[in-house]
């Protein structure tokens, strides 16, 4: 349950519904696995498992989702091979070449034939809502991901006034600023990775791992027109993560003083461990997410 990536959203208005009242939203939207000739299927799950049947799971005020996806998988490979035996038959016992539209309907109707036979895959992705501190924030490594859940909300409440996460200062910036002179913030410490890249239109990334940025050639690369775009930093001992120029959080560990809190609470049953484990990372993350707009300037609300 621990979130690996943040996308972060602000809203832009108070989120005012109660659990009942988003429960009851969600439920129009309750995920169904998909039907015979279905490519695929999106849709509201119990983010407690398969044993719960709530959509919604409360903790001290922050509401967990989680949005279920089905997809079918037909290889193209299987696909073009059938069609073209197909056309050959076709092109054959009529003695003349098939327009591209008649070899389009043809593929159509085979994918219709072969779907209910296909092998379905899917995959969750989790999100809470923070009211209090007016986020919402998916565990989704790519913004399209994060997008796709936003959208299925905004979907059931009608509105979603949420916006990506903006500072004044750039993050790229600021964090070239970090890594150039080797001074943060004392809650803030470099670790051993980052993403360099030319601010010319054409130039080129510098990728490092496992790397002492500390070193001279990582100076030289910057004081030649480089920037910053992603850096792994830690944030008082408790948090260790990726930030991209974007504020999009990758990789995220909760480190031991976090880790301590969660193996001092006694747990009798998997719920009770969801629940303590959510309340933790979401009471934990209300406290980072202002400190990382503070490190940023603020918030640009325009």
């Amino acid at each position: 349950m621990w979130f690996k990536n943040l996308a972060v959203y602000r809203f832009t208005e108070p989120f005012s519904l109660s659990t009942e009242k988003l429960e009851q939203k969600l439920e129009q939207y309750r995920f169904r696995p998909c039907g015979s000739h279905d490519e695929s299927s999106f849709g509201w799950t119990a983010p407690l498992g398969k044993s719960a049947e709530q959509l919604v799971h409360a903790s001290n005020g922050f509401l967990m989702l989680c949005a279920k996806k089905e997809e079918k998988v037909l290889p193209a490979a299987v696909i073009n091979e059938m069609l073209q035996e197909k056309v050959s038959e076709i092109e054959e016992q009529e003695a003349r070449k098939l327009a591209r539209k008649e070899r389009s309907r043809i593929k159509d109707e085979l994918i219709f034939e072969l779907l209910p036979r296909a092998f379905a895959f899917s995959r969750k992705t989790f999100a809470y809502i923070d009211p209090k501190g007016g986020w919402i924030i998916v565990d989704a490594a790519s913004a399209k991901k994060a997008e796709d859940l936003l959208s299925a909300l905004r979907k059931c409440l009608g509105s979603l006034p949420v916006v990506p996460l903006n500072t004044v200062d750039k993050p790229a910036t600021i964090m070239t600023d970090w890594l150039l002179n080797q001074d943060t913030p004392a809650d803030i410490g470099i670790e051993d990775e980052c993403e360099l890249k030319a601010q010319s239109d054409e130039g080129g990334i510098i990728r490092c791992k496992r790397h002492d940025l500390s070193l001279p050639e990582i100076k030289n690369h910057l004081d030649n027109d480089k920037q910053v775009i992603k850096l792994a930093l830690n944030w008082d001992d408790r948090l260790a993560f990726i930030l991209d120029e974007n504020l999009a959080v990758k990789r995220l560990k909760f480190l031991d003083l976090i880790q301590d809190q969660v193996a001092d609470i006694d747990a009798d049953n998997d719920i009770e461990r969801f629940d303590a484990d959510f309340s933790i990372m979401a009471m934990e993350l209300a406290n980072f997410l202002p400190r990382l707009v503070e490190l940023f300037g603020g918030e640009n609300r325009t």
